[in-house]
């Protein structure tokens, strides 16, 4: 089949998290193609691996789509679909990418579920061997390397009052709610940062009241981005009580991650994105991924890459080249051959690559 099928193929297959099952199903057969030896794990994930031994090379891709189904199209070189930057074309590029691999040690590109809800996936193989190497899958464009997200601490907070007359002195359950997110919210403004990656920042995503119950109820759920230094931990502390505090509810957890430009991961990255004739930039982004929970998990590095605009995730507009899937999947392989050499050492990465936002 020829490369821009591969992701095709993968495109077909209807995805939205908590549907998987037939996308996995097809990204085995895709892998068995290309010479891989493939199967389903315990908890729905695809994983394909070629070459045998160590080290290991992780790929951490994820199989699952947010909804929203697309038809599939090729046209003027470039293919359309549900997911084919977030982030099924990384898959079809990694795929790509260890094609004849033989070693020494294993490529092994993992299809996960649940990535855009609970990453139910990524908590699962987190749980086991440690790899050697680890490269998450998100667009970053071919000639971008990801080395930073964000962590994620998502509360949602409830507050109840005895119902009193409107023009009463004392606060409505509303009121409460109000003014305790107002404080969560400035927690953001008490260290200015110039470097949006650096600031602490948080949104109110939810807000329900019933002020004609008895007791009167009202509920708010924040989100709260972190940047690297800044733990969970440390935030929750940090939280105000409110008047009558609320009952608090964590709906989300998740840790900031940062690799350093000298990172095995990241060097050979670099160096793979300047064999392949371009200029890197080194990208950290205010979201979520993947790579934030197994990092903690296995104290990894590691780093995102993926061909694609990540500005077209989750719209009606994704597409991807298959120009710049081959070249993503020329980069991977770059990167592979460089890591299985050198695992746990210096990769060299040439001149200092261009500090993205």
């Amino acid at each position: 089949m020829d490369d821009g099928a591969v992701l095709e193929r993968l495109l077909a297959r209807y995805s939205p998290s908590g549907d998987e099952r037939a996308a996995v199903t097809e990204f085995c057969r895709v892998a068995r193609g290309l010479g891989y030896r493939a199967r389903r794990d315990r908890v729905g994930n695809g994983v394909a691996e070629v070459g045998r031994g160590r080290p290991v090379v992780l790929f951490l891709g994820h199989i699952d789509t947010v909804a929203g189904s697309r038809p599939v199209v090729r046209r003027q070189g470039r293919i359309e679909g549900r997911g084919a930057v977030d982030a099924k074309g990384a898959l079809a590029a990694a795929l790509l990418a260890g094609r004849g691999f033989g070693g020494p040690g294993t490529f092994r590109v993992l299809a996960a579920v649940g990535e855009e809800t609970d990453s139910r996936g990524a908590r699962y193989v987190a749980r086991g061997p440690r790899p050697d190497a680890v490269i998450a899958g998100e667009p970053s464009g071919w000639d971008g390397v990801t080395i930073g997200y964000k962590g994620d601490l998502r509360l949602e907070a409830t507050f109840r009052r005895p119902r009193t007359h409107w023009s009463s002195p004392f606060p409505t359950a509303t009121d409460l709610a109000v003014a305790w997110a107002a404080r969560v919210q400035a927690l953001g403004t008490t260290v200015p940062e110039p470097s949006p990656f650096r600031r602490l920042t948080s949104k109110v995503v939810g807000f329900a009241s019933d002020p004609g119950a008895d007791p009167e109820l009202a509920r708010v759920t924040v989100d709260l981005r972190l940047p690297p230094g800044l733990s969970t931990r440390e935030l929750l502390g940090r939280l105000p009580d409110g008047e009558r505090g609320p009952r608090v509810r964590l709906l989300a957890r998740i840790e900031a991650t940062e690799a350093p430009r000298t990172e095995p991961v990241v060097a050979a990255l670099v160096a793979a994105v300047r064999e392949a004739g371009g200029t890197p930039t080194l990208w950290r982004r205010g979201g979520t991924s993947d790579l934030n929970l197994v990092a903690r998990a296995w104290g990894l590095g590691g780093a995102a890459y993926g061909p694609g605009d990540s500005r077209l995730d989750h719209t009606a507009r994704e597409a991807l080249s298959v120009a710049e899937l081959r070249r993503a999947a020329r980069v991977l392989r770059g990167a592979l051959e460089r890591l299985v050499a050198s695992p746990n050492g210096h990769v060299p990465s040439g001149s200092p690559a261009t500090a993205g936002a």
